[in-house]
């Protein structure tokens, strides 16, 4: 596993649909390692602190392997890396096995995965296409935030090594089936619900899930 390309980007103020927005959405690939704080990378800012950004969403990763897929759905459409605002174009990552909790190294930083990315309008305004975002979710291509356990550096080609597997965890991929609906699982949803490096937000949904179920 490594990382492809490094991704950064700034705010940047765009019309869509009639009104004025400011997003950090686009994101291009800087040679060289950057440092690696606890709230982004450097070179990098996010617009909209209410949704974007945070110790839980320090750095966000997309899998390269998903790069085909969306080339297949989107024909015609350029995808450089950093299309989707992914801070870390990665190779061998997957939503499917990547659990949350699960820690890693990358160059000297060490990070733990958190959450799927659940997209926003901005996506849309991206690729130019409302139903980028429906797309998106339903693809269950989500990418995986990161939160920063220790400050470093990073870089394009640095190894990404596992240090930490949570065996008896969620994975990345279903948390996103279990909020679309994708996936009914109690004991997955009671796990969820308590996965400790989980958002508090994620964990009351599951929760409320919970005890919206007929007892019958």
């Amino acid at each position: 596993m490594h990382v492809i390309s490094l991704n950064v980007g700034g705010p940047r103020t765009v019309q869509w649909h009639g009104r004025t927005v400011r997003t950090s959405i686009w994101k291009g690939p800087v040679t060289g390692p950057h440092r690696v704080a606890t709230l982004n990378i450097d070179g990098d800012q996010q617009s909209d602190l209410t949704v974007h950004g945070g110790p839980q969403k320090a750095v966000y990763a997309y899998p390269s392997e998903h790069y085909d897929y969306w080339r297949r759905a989107l024909p015609g459409v350029e995808l450089p890396w950093g299309a989707f605002g992914e801070n870390l174009t990665t190779e061998g990552l997957s939503e499917v096995t990547v659990h949350i909790g699960d820690r890693f190294q990358i160059g000297s930083a060490e990070f733990q995965v958190t959450q799927p990315r659940m997209p926003c309008y901005k996506l849309g305004i991206r690729f130019n296409d409302d139903m980028m975002v429906k797309r998106f979710l339903e693809s269950g291509r989500s990418g995986i935030y990161f939160s920063v356990l220790r400050v470093g550096e990073v870089g394009a080609g640095d190894a990404i090594t596992l240090l930490d597997h949570i065996e008896d965890g969620v994975s990345v991929s279903d948390i996103v089936s279990l909020y679309v609906g994708d996936l009914d699982d109690e004991e997955l949803l009671r796990r969820a619900a308590i996965a400790p490096a989980l958002p508090e937000h994620w964990k009351e949904i599951f929760r409320e899930r919970l005890d919206g179920r007929d007892p019958s």
